[in-house]
């Protein structure tokens, strides 16, 4: 079951908190690719001076100012696509960026496209599971998208990291410190 809009529309910080543990799906190529997120970042409003939304709308910015539930895509250090889910009502900008997940169905498949690495990274994951920018404003909680998250499996907060998030480069205090990332401390499930 993919997760409802009214997931999404809620505050920011915990939509990326319950994230941890759900199905992101994506059919690609007519393979079904499936990965148990397991790390994310909040980003949210005009003062988050690590958001892109600091710069307003722009044509790069406007999927993070809604409807929530959908996903906003950018391209980044010159080869990378990063996949977002949007929080919150329509008008205010916010988004959750998906930073890793566990692969757990069409494992083959990614590890060819990654060349035997690793998805822990939201651009090695976007590459993984052959998300490009053709998937930016998909609604993500349509059953029948071909990129869509679904209800997944439930991580405990005792399994549950809370720090700052990564990359943020010059970006001025306190954003640079807000611990704004959540990331499971072990795998959410043993794959056999």
């Amino acid at each position: 079951m993919t997760l409802p809009k009214s997931f999404y529309n809620r505050p920011t910080l915990t939509v990326a908190r319950e994230l941890l543990g759900a199905r992101l799906v994506h059919i690609s190529d007519g393979h079904k690719l499936v990965g148990l997120i397991s790390e994310t970042e909040a980003y949210f409003g005009f003062d988050d001076l690590a958001s892109h939304a600091k710069a307003g709308r722009t044509i790069r910015t406007d999927p993070m100012f809604g409807p929530a539930g959908h996903a906003y895509i950018y391209f980044t250090y010159g080869h990378h696509w990063m996949l977002n889910a949007v929080t919150e009502k329509e008008g205010f900008p916010a988004a959750v960026l998906i930073r890793a997940i566990q692969p757990i169905e069409g494992i083959e498949v990614m590890i060819e496209r990654r060349a035997g690495r690793d998805t822990l990274g939201p651009g090695k994951l976007t590459q993984a599971l052959g998300i490009t920018k053709s998937e930016n404003y998909v609604n993500l909680t349509e059953s029948t998208s071909s990129l869509r998250i679904e209800a997944g499996v439930f991580v405990p907060n005792k399994n549950v990291t809370k720090s700052p998030r990564v990359g943020l480069n010059n970006t001025p205090e306190p954003w640079l410190s807000k611990p704004w990332r959540f990331l499971v401390k072990e795998p959410i499930l043993e794959i056999r």
